[in-house]
């Protein structure tokens, strides 16, 4: 390619002059090429370590004038074909103009000004897109590129140096992370390495540091532990390791594949090493957290952030901390992780002004919102740019919708203003409120059931004054009273400051009538119900009497979901649950419907309305536990193993014992996905539903501990798992909460007793304490952190188990062995997801569907099917395998959808390779007729497509021979079991079961082959020994069938030719003519054969997907009495003067079209007594010659040399590790050499 000229003041000290004229130098890279002998070994070690341009260019062009010294690089190139077109370009476009120059430095300027030409016009219409990657970066893509055979949409993320450590000798290279591989590349002293490992295929990822690997990064597959160390920054290269892991088990888990985002904003000064994909990786993870930190929707963007303090009026001081700003939020998170935190939605904000600066407060911001609410930031480093930016999100926010219905109204509902007497009032009507006017309107579509417009519990357990309930009463009251003072100092709704005196009001239990508010506040679900009104309503009326496999689990489950409360034994709750499961499965397809979703919506519905129980459902399934409710539990096997790593590491003893056990997987499947709530009372659990919403999981995994901790004699002592298990129900089952006001409910869940007594009442909020006494060192990001080691183990796990199912279904008579299976499936899989990488542009391209049977998830199209068939098939065609794989392909796609699953692969590479000779012959022969053999190779296979063409009137009328040619020969059995009595059930089921079991096809079955098939057959096997140690030999043996097939095929068209007679009864003698050819008489097609014709007889044993005329062609030479006589016909002369055809291989005439036959080939005229039909070739090919599978089974087993060709063993298993080796090196452009160039 054309480079920018720079200066070289060396020209020749690692580079090798090849051509040379006056003003321009070709050189090539010392060591390149053949026998670069230790000056090439120290070169090539040199430009690894120092990643030189010269490992992927190692050719340049060099500009120097004849007096100067200073030579100019003017470009360089990866192959001798390449820089040899831009030597060529530059001698017959510049040489001569620059010949007219007398100045030097005249012609210096006018080369470099004409390459800065050229490069302007090829970067105009390569990259119209304008600036993404740096030139430095895309310098190493295009070695990662060359390196590694990668593709061009395989995209290079970043780029680090470091070691290898191969045994114990660390090996220095570079680091290559892509989208989809890791790379890794070092060339010391002879000595390369070269490794390639797919995301998907990554088991484990961690970063440690032992003695013999200081600060190392380990990263584990399948069948291989691979250590690097010595990185500039270690962390950073770590980070992004573990994201690219994230996305490829995405992938794995619902093919959402990695798709770069477009609307990221460009640096205003790029940096010189990063490319525009790592950017992107770079803001997906800030999202993330910043997302997670403020539970924020799915679609926020943190667009900056910045240092500052908040003035914190409760405890007047100045807390330093962070500013977080997006599109919708401002958000303050104080450096102390429990002093503050607060959350600003733009929709609440009515003035931002800058305040007077002081040496106490400077550059101060003010932010008021409806609430009467003002906080002050200040220390802010560039406070003019956040006021113009918050000012821009500001005027992009939506309109305030008339009539009150928008965000503004909703807000002084959350908001009110700090009073304290009227607080609980308003408390218990505020979530009524939004979903009001959505009630109203849903009763009225559906009339199932009123909509649920409060909590359920309201209404079915009424407002009984707090004076009834004694203690219990003033206790809930006392708590009412300290959250208002709370809401008086800290504020109330979205603007709350959050602190740890917030989380200590949470711990000590929320008041029933502050429940559903305080649930929508901290999961963030107001937020995402505020920014879409009328959404629910929408997706109720979509989804009102649509049925689905999601609808039909859901009615299942209606009547289990919390029974024993009233609200559930009622038709308005059981209406209200339907609702809600019903909308979110059509909003998330994906997930559907899950079971436990209804235990934990059913207790959403008690303290909320319809909508909010949906919005709260949304935050719970889709952010704060994901991957929980899908078909797999995937997010809460991976919190069991988090759950399993925390036992080993806070409860050690206890550990070992619950693994022999089992104990763990039993009881955290339960915990996890209904938070507690299907195996503690309803009044406690609600506590710690109350805890998860301010927490998030941490709160679920502390408890978890903390119950295995108290129960930890017992469980030490058990000896079983049901005796575990035993011990932990009664536990839970006596965890009581005493402050509840609401009336007992009666827990399903069995109490254990076991004749014992009951053990001790445990209190839910001891239970929580000492649960945050002793395990409250858990954080957040640190539980993150174990999340993605969990999931690589999960993933990858569930995909071993989906192999497993995979290998099971495959039918036991394929051939291959388990071990066979398993490699073969993981090369299918590694291809199918090659398209998923690079293959979006396809038609044919589909997105693995996770829902589907294992069998059908993984799916290739034809040119994949093309690549693996090249690399396994033991039938090695040169440049024909390619024809010979479209077949294949055509024959084993049966639905005709343009993709193989598995099954369907296997099948055919165990046709080619565990069949027996005859076996072996017979897919070869299939490879030679429709369908596989397309109508434009072979216009005239007229008898085969009738055979493969399943007609339901021919199969109807096939029936009817079978039954008339069988009742020949037990027709006297029928008759008597007619006689007796009607046919039962049995008898139908018989022949039911008769017409369902798959016949096993026999070579009787098979059509015959026309002479253009034939000579596609003859191009096949010819092609076939081309590669073989026995060449000669067997081009001998080809020539020699060939020619006595078509002797044969002659033979068999002299009795078709003769006017036809019916046939004696018996068996047909030799020279008895054959019935007509079908394609020339049609007739016989309507005419059923007579009850002891042969022929009849005969189609008792064809295909079901036969035509009736293939049953009168049988005795055509084809079937068993015609199997020998064209070969009698044939005197030993004749046969004699066909072996000494030598190696030349024989075809008729019709084939001249052909180009892959050899120069050699002998033509062998056919006698035709009909005109022949002329081919798309200009050819001729006669229509009346034809020839039986019998036949040509016959003839090759004359001939030795080609039984053993093709009853040699072929070992797949060294054809799979060729493959694994080369998957990945696709068409790109390689370095070949040029024998030389002319000086």
């Amino acid at each position: 390619m054309w480079l920018g000229p720079e200066e070289v003041l060396v020209a020749n000290a690692l580079w090798v002059t090849e051509r040379a004229n006056p003003f321009f130098v070709l050189q090539r890279r010392r060591g390149h090429g053949k026998g670069g002998g230790l000056t090439g070994l120290l070169v090539g070690t040199l430009d690894v370590v120092l990643d030189s341009s010269a490992r992927v260019a190692p050719y340049r062009i060099l500009h120097q004038t004849q007096d100067s010294q200073v030579y100019w690089t003017v470009a360089c190139g990866s192959s001798r074909k390449e820089i040899t077109k831009h030597w060529e370009w530059l001698e017959s476009n510049l040489l001569q103009t620059l010949s007219i120059f007398d100045n030097e430095e005249d012609i210096t300027t006018f080369v470099k000004g004409k390459i800065h030409g050229i490069i302007a016009e090829e970067n105009k219409n390569l990259q119209p897109q304008g600036d993404e990657d740096p030139g430095k970066f895309k310098e190493a893509e295009l070695k990662m590129r060359k390196q590694f055979g990668m593709p061009e949409g395989e995209k290079l993320v970043n780029y680090y140096s470091c070691s290898f450590w191969k045994g114990r000798v660390p090996r220095q290279g570079w680091l290559y992370l892509t989208v989809n591989h890791l790379c890794f590349y070092s060339f010391l002293l002879g000595k390369e390495v070269s490794l390639v490992v797919q995301w998907v295929d990554v088991t484990r990822l961690e970063k440690n540091a032992t003695l013999l690997f200081p600060e190392s990064i380990r990263v584990d597959t399948r069948d291989q532990e691979l250590f690097f160390s010595m990185f500039l920054n270690i962390s950073e290269t770590f980070k992004l390791m573990e994201q690219l892991a994230n996305l490829a088990m995405r992938q794995l888990l619902d093919s959402e594949g990695f798709l770069e985002d477009k609307a990221l904003p460009r640096p205003t000064r790029p940096h010189r090493n990063i490319s525009a994909l790592k950017r992107d990786l770079d803001a997906r993870a800030k999202n993330e957290c910043y997302r997670a930190t403020f539970r924020l929707p799915r679609d926020e963007r943190l667009d900056g952030h910045t240092g500052c303090t908040l003035w914190t009026p409760f405890n007047k001081l100045h807390i330093p901390g962070q500013m977080f700003i997006s599109s919708n939020y401002i958000c303050f998170a104080s450096k102390e992780e429990d002093a503050c935190h607060l959350i600003i939605p733009l929709r609440e904000v009515t003035i931002v002004e800058k305040a007077d600066s002081s040496s106490v407060l400077p550059s101060p911001l003010s932010i008021s919102t409806k609430s009467k609410m003002t906080f002050l930031f200040a220390n802010l480093k560039d406070r003019d740019f956040l006021v113009q930016r918050i000012s821009d999100f500001l005027q992009k926010m939506p309109s305030k919708q008339p009539g009150g219905s928008g965000g503004g109204r909703k807000a002084s509902t959350v908001d009110p203003a700090p009073e304290r007497s009227p607080a609980p009032t308003e408390a218990s009507d505020q979530p009524a409120r939004p979903t009001t006017p959505l009630g109203g309107r849903q009763s009225s579509s559906v009339q199932e059931a009123p909509t649920a417009s409060q909590g359920l519990l309201k209404l079915f357990q009424g407002n009984s004054p707090m004076e009834d309930l004694g203690a219990k009463g003033a206790k809930e009251k006392m708590k009412e009273e300290s959250w208002n003072i709370h809401f008086f100092e800290y504020g109330r709704g979205v603007c709350m400051y959050r602190t740890a005196k917030t989380r200590e009001l949470v711990l000590k239990g929320i008041p029933e009538s502050l429940r559903g508010e305080l649930w929508l506040l901290f999961s963030g679900a107001w937020n995402e119900m505020v920014t879409h009104p009328g959404y629910y309503t929408e997706l109720v009326e979509k989804s009102t009497g649509k049925s689905s496999l999601a609808t039909e689990e859901i009615e299942r489950d209606l009547h289990r979901s919390m029974p024993e409360h009233p609200a559930f034994q009622n038709e308005l709750g059981i209406a209200a649950l339907r609702r809600v499961l019903t909308a979110y499965a059509f909003r998330n397809p994906t997930i559907g419907y899950c079971q436990a979703m209804n235990i934990v919506t059913s207790v959403l519905l008690l303290y909320g309305s319809e909508e909010e129980a949906f919005w709260l459902l949304v935050a719970l399934c889709e952010r704060m536990l994901p991957d929980y409710y899908n078909t797999r539990v995937v997010g809460a096997l991976v919190d069991q193993g988090i759950f399993e790593e925390l036992t080993r590491d806070f409860l050690p003893q206890l550990s070992e014992k619950m693994q022999d056990l089992g104990v763990i997987s039993s009881i955290s499947l339960s915990w996890f996905l209904t938070l507690f709530l299907s195996v503690m009372p309803f009044e406690s659990a609600v506590v710690i539903v109350d805890c998860f919403f301010y927490e998030g999981i941490k709160v679920i995994l502390q408890v978890a501990l903390a119950i295995l901790d108290a129960n930890m004699e017992q469980l030490l002592g058990c000896s079983d798992e049901g005796e575990a298990m035993t011990v932990l129900g009664r536990y839970l089952d006596n965890v009581v909460n005493k402050q509840s006001v609401s009336p007992p409910i009666p827990h399903l869940h069995a109490l254990l007793t076991s004749g014992d007594d009951p053990p001790a009442e445990v209190d839910i909020f001891d239970l929580l304490k000492v649960s945050y006494e002793k395990f409250s060192s858990l954080r957040a990001d640190d539980i993150e952190q174990m999340r993605f080691k969990q999931r690589l183990k999960v993933i990858q796990s569930l995909e071993d188990t989906a192999k497993r199912s995979v290998v099971r279904a495959i039918p036991g008579d394929i051939g291959f062995s388990i071990e066979e299976l398993e490699d073969l499936y993981m090369v299918f899989k590694a291809k199918h997801l090659a398209s998923q990488y690079w293959g979006g542009s396809r038609p044919t391209a589909v997105r693995r569907d996770p829902s589907l049977p294992y069998l059908e998830q993984y799916r290739i199209d034809a040119s994949q099917f093309r690549e693996l068939f090249a690399s396994l098939t033991p039938w090695t065609c040169g440049a024909h395998t390619p024809v010979l794989a479209r077949r294949m392909f055509r024959l084993l796609d049966e639905n005709k959808d343009s993709l193989i699953n598995f099954k369907e692969f296997v099948m055919g590479m165990s046709g080619m390779y565990h069949g027996d000779l005859t076996e072996k012959l017979k897919a070869l022969y299939k490879l030679h007729l429709p369908p596989a053999l397309s109508p434009e190779e072979a216009e005239s296979a007229l008898e085969a497509t009738h055979y493969f063409t399943e007609d339901s009137s021919s199969e109807e009328t096939l029936r009817q021979e079978e039954q008339e040619g069988a009742g020949n020969d037990d027709g006297q059995e029928k008759r008597e079991e007619k006689g007796t009595s009607p046919p039962d059930y049995r008898h139908y089921l018989r022949m039911w079961a008769k017409e369902k079991e798959v016949q096993k096809e026999t070579i009787k079955d098979l059509p015959k082959m026309n002479q253009e098939q034939f000579i596609e057959l003859c191009k096949t096997l010819y092609n076939m020994f081309s590669e073989d140690p026995m060449e000669q030999d067997l081009y001998h043996a080809i020539a020699t069938v060939a020619s006595l097939l078509l002797r044969i095929g002659e033979v068999g068209k002299k009795f078709s030719t003769q006017p036809g007679r019916k046939p004696r009864d018996g068996a047909p003698e030799d020279d008895e003519p054959p019935a007509p050819d079908p394609a020339q008489d049609p007739a016989p097609e309507l005419q059923p054969p007579a009850a002891g014709d042969p022929q009849a007889k005969a189609g008792g044993d064809t295909h079901l997907g036969k035509a009736p005329q293939e049953s009168q062609v049988v005795g055509d030479g084809g079937g068993g009495e015609g199997r020998g006589s064209p070969l009698q016909l044939l005197s030993d002369d004749e046969t004699k003067d066909d072996m000494s055809m030598s190696s030349y291989s024989v075809v008729s005439t019709g084939s001249l079209q052909c180009e892959d036959l050899a120069d050699d080939t002998v033509l062998v005229g056919a006698e035709a007594r009909s005109p022949p039909a002329p081919t798309r070739g200009g050819g001729t090919v006669d229509t009346d010659w034809c020839i039986s599978f019998e036949q040509i089974l016959a003839s090759i087993l004359t001939e030795s040399v080609l039984v053993n060709f093709f009853e040699k063993r072929v070992d797949i298993g060294l054809k799979i590790k060729d493959q694994k080796k080369v998957e990945r090196q696709f068409s790109t452009s390689s370095d070949l050499e040029q024998s030389g160039v002319s000086g």
